[in-house]
């Protein structure tokens, strides 16, 4: 947990206040395993405090995070360049996060912890696949694994060899002939 991404709004000025953190994998790790192995990631934080329970959040991450390759497991370095902004309203007695730009946290609050905030922004930001651009950049001695492993396709039982030369099915004949009548 990142001390500086716990926000004290309750006694935060009005204006832009901006906070800066260095990330790395432990920041990631802290509350749940993640993909992340490695990270270097550095974090602006504007906070902007618009009226006494309006604030403001302009996320912006720059760095890279280090995730295994799903094709070779090795390390793959991506980068992070993400920013996200985010409107904050402090009203009624329960947090509704249940819209992408506006987070509705309790009156009650003093304190609002950006931490997850931060961790899903980069997070959404790791593209669901992730592999080497090419498969020469894979540990050559996983994909010769692999490749050993490769099963070429078998034909079912129910196709006709006939049909893969013609390049259609001969079950769909009859229903040409209907089209033609």
């Amino acid at each position: 947990m990142v001390d500086a991404l716990k926000l004290k709004i309750k006694t935060l000025p009005f204006g832009i206040h901006a906070v800066e953190c260095h990330l790395d994998e432990s920041f990631f790790n802290d509350e749940e395993q993640t993909e992340v192995r490695q990270a270097d990631v550095d974090v602006t934080l504007n906070v902007t405090r618009k009226s006494e329970n309006t604030y403001r959040l302009e996320i912006a991450c720059h760095g890279t995070v280090t995730v295994p390759c799903d094709r070779c497991l090795d390390n793959l370095d991506l980068p992070v360049d993400v920013d996200y902004r985010l409107n904050v309203e402090q009203m009624g007695e329960e947090l509704d996060d249940s819209n992408d730009e506006l987070l509705i946290i309790p009156s009650h609050w003093r304190e609002l912890d950006a931490t997850p905030l931060v961790r899903d922004t980069i997070l959404l930001a790791i593209p669901m696949t992730h592999s080497h651009e090419s498969e020469e950049d894979c540990n050559a001695a996983v994909v010769d694994v692999l490749e050993s492993h490769r099963v070429e396709a078998v034909p079912d039982a129910d196709d006709d060899p006939q049909s893969e030369t013609t390049g259609t099915d001969p079950r769909w004949e009859a229903l040409k002939k209907l089209r033609e009548q």
